[in-house]
């Protein structure tokens, strides 16, 4: 997946700093350092570029509280990841859903463990949100991106 990258930067977020990667289409990785199933260094090019200074400027509004503009996102995955992160994109901020909820909504009930697969395999982290997703009892389950952030994330959106 990593050679259809056409440009990268690196982003500064009050959670960190994070790696954003995009193919012509779009926005197509946006992984905080150290974050499970970050793709290690990439072979494409880094500077300016107008969809990156977008990005920062969506970071900044998320972070703020403020709505978040619409980007192009490009996330690269098998058919069902991307039924599953298109899923996400429907959880409204200050909303959470469970993993057998989506599976359900999705028409595959006994999913829920595969959906939570490719949750964890989210590539775009934040604009897809898979922080949003709790367990069937309403507890906090992993992120790839850490607990932590994942609280810092829903306790940003519940105010």
């Amino acid at each position: 997946m990593k050679k259809h990258y056409v440009r990268q930067c690196r982003v500064e977020t009050p959670l960190g700093p994070m790696l954003a990667v995009r193919t012509a289409q779009g926005l197509s990785g946006l992984w905080f350092d150290g974050q499970r199933h970050h793709p290690g260094e990439i072979d494409a090019p880094t500077g300016d570029d107008p969809l990156f200074e977008q990005l920062r400027q969506a970071l900044a509004a998320y972070f703020e509280g403020r709505p978040v503009p619409t980007l192009p996102l490009d996330p690269q995955g098998t058919e069902f990841q991307r039924e599953v992160w298109r899923a996400l994109l429907k959880i409204a901020p200050g909303e959470v859903d469970s993993y057998g909820c989506i599976a359900a909504r999705l028409g595959r009930p006994n999913a829920a463990r595969a959906l939570g697969a490719a949750v964890g395999r989210n590539p775009i982290s934040i604009l897809i949100p898979c922080h949003r997703v709790l367990g069937s009892t309403g507890e906090m389950t992993g992120y790839a991106g850490g607990i932590e952030r994942k609280k810092a994330l829903l306790d940003l959106e519940a105010h």
